[in-house]
């Protein structure tokens, strides 16, 4: 039985009207400096034949008539979009589909700043757009959208630190956001904003600093047990009961999710026992799923938690395409992430894992059959098109019907973590 979330979210990912040749949409994070996400910077491609490399103005065209199709606020969870834009979907009114408020407008840095630029650009801003400049290198001729610029965005693995102290400096008296690209670890992160960056866009976040030659806390333990036993089909859900009751944060999260409008109980829920009897064991296996999850990644970052549901779901859903066991493979997805939850290595974590030996040798990265849904999550969430593509040949897939998964597992996760948070 499926909960209302999964109904809902696969409802609308089916209602998709997916244009013809439309395959890749991804989305990376862009976090503040209280790790919380501020906006996601949105990555289109039509396929293995029409990535950005080709006609830029056929594939912003594309991506922005996609953008509106696949939903703003589906995609972005109601959080600002920054769009990479050409020169001609800014002159010529393309942008004009995209909702002001919710869109941030990326000048590429291989657009000259000629006096039809800037005009536009001046329109766009009244019309209550904010505008990006992208991998951004200080010159005399760009000052003029330079003042007109909310965000300017410098790839750190382009630059020295002497170049971007320099140009911190030179904008420390205008109000625009210094945004760090390509930030992908701690010690990179730490310096970004040691320099006086304020957001910040790549997977740092994702490999926080560890704690080598540490155990396993035994409640993360007991946690990490139950989610199995929930996936299971067969389960005693009064044992489970008993375990999940002695964790009173544990508790009111699942308590606070059953009685949210999410799962529309008709009575009010006090007990763990009859959160069973008013839902049933399978919404409660899902619930105490996210419940868990979250607990286990406290101290992580939200986008953390996020991406580990959606890759747990997008494997589940894909699962069938490859012939593999739905439940595995959402475990698989789902701990994927956990050494970044924890702080430790997965070599340490993987041992104790409830898990099928090859499963966890998919864990610990072996190119096994078992781990080509997880690979393809992640080289998606990187726009790493040629890796996914990769992926969909070896395993035989339809890329359509995976793409049509990710939508769903995006979906689901949103929706569900809406009500964990």
């Amino acid at each position: 039985m499926a909960t209302q979330a999964d109904k809902t979210a696969t409802a609308e990912a089916a209602s998709i009207e997916v244009p013809a040749g439309f395959r890749y949409m991804a989305r990376q994070p862009i976090l503040d400096l209280n790790g919380r996400v501020y906006g996601y910077e949105l990555l289109f491609r039509n396929g293995p034949e029409l990535a950005f490399s080709g006609d830029g103005d056929f594939a912003t065209r594309t991506m922005l008539d996609n953008t509106v199709a696949f939903g703003f606020e589906k995609l972005t969870g109601k959080l600002p979009a920054f769009v990479n834009c050409t020169l001609e979907s800014l002159t010529k009114d393309l942008v004009h589909i995209l909702p002001p408020s919710m869109s941030v407008l990326e000048i590429l840095e291989n657009i000259p700043p000629t006096p039809t630029l800037i005009e536009t650009c001046r329109r766009l801003k009244v019309s209550g757009y904010r505008l990006a400049l992208d991998d951004f290198v200080w010159n005399p001729q760009i000052e003029p959208l330079v003042e007109l610029a909310d965000f300017i965005k410098v790839d750190f693995a382009a630059t020295t630190q002497r170049e971007r102290e320099a140009l911190v400096k030179r904008l420390s008296n205008s109000a625009v956001a210094m945004v760090a690209e390509k930030v992908e670890t701690q010690e990179q992160y730490k310096l970004a904003c040691s320099e006086g960056f304020t957001l910040f866009q790549g997977y740092f976040f994702c490999h926080p600093e560890l704690i080598q030659k540490r155990r396993i806390p035994a409640n993360r333990l007991t946690q990490i047990a139950i989610i199995r036993l929930m996936r299971d089909e067969s389960m005693d859900m009064r044992d489970v009961s008993d375990v999940v009751k002695r964790d009173p944060s544990l508790t009111y999260r699942l308590l606070r999710l059953v009685n949210s409008p999410l799962y529309s109980t008709w009575q009010e829920v006090r007990s763990i026992e009859s959160a069973l009897l008013i839902v049933g064991e399978n919404v409660f296996r899902r619930l105490a799923t996210v419940a868990i999850t979250s607990e286990l990644n406290a101290d992580g970052s939200q986008e953390l938690l996020r991406m580990a549901f959606v890759r747990a779901r997008f494997c589940e859903l894909a699962a069938e395409s490859c012939e593999m066991d739905a439940t595995e493979q959402y475990l698989l997805g789902m701990m994927s992430l956990l050494p970044a939850m924890l702080r430790m290595p997965m070599e340490e974590v993987a041992p104790s894992l409830p898990l099928r030996e090859e499963v966890r040798q998919a864990l610990l990265g072996a190119q096994i059959s078992e781990r080509c849904l997880l690979d393809w999550a992640i080289s998606h969430e990187h726009g790493d098109w040629k890796a996914c593509d990769a992926v969909v040949k070896m395993a035989g897939l339809d890329d359509e019907e995976v793409m049509q998964c990710y939508r769903a597992a995006l979906m689901w996760a949103e929706a569900v973590l809406h009500f964990a948070l």
